[in-house]
């Protein structure tokens, strides 16, 4: 149960956040499971194709506005890294 704190703490900060939008949540939720399936460690560090993969989202694009948003937002903190073979770090701040 203590799995879904994050999930709930999520929802109840965007709440009034006209901001985002279901792509967002559904990236979040990604970043959670993959979070839950890597022992829920905080930072995690994986590549893009791995959140895109579990949040089905196929544009790498949308991808990157959204996790950006939700880095500018204030939802988590993340360190993209340039080189592609290097996994980007994410840290839950919800």
């Amino acid at each position: 149960m203590e799995q879904l704190n994050p999930l709930t703490e999520f929802f109840r900060s965007i709440e009034k956040d006209q901001r985002i939008s279901i792509t967002h949540i559904g990236i979040f939720a990604a970043l959670l499971q993959f979070r839950a399936n890597e022992g829920n460690i905080n930072p995690i560090r994986a590549y893009r194709h791995e959140i895109m993969k579990i949040a089905k989202i196929t544009g790498p694009v949308t991808y990157h506005r959204c996790i950006k948003d939700l880095n500018e937002y204030g939802y988590i903190n993340y360190i993209p890294k340039r080189n592609r073979n290097q996994k980007s770090v994410i840290y839950f701040l919800v």
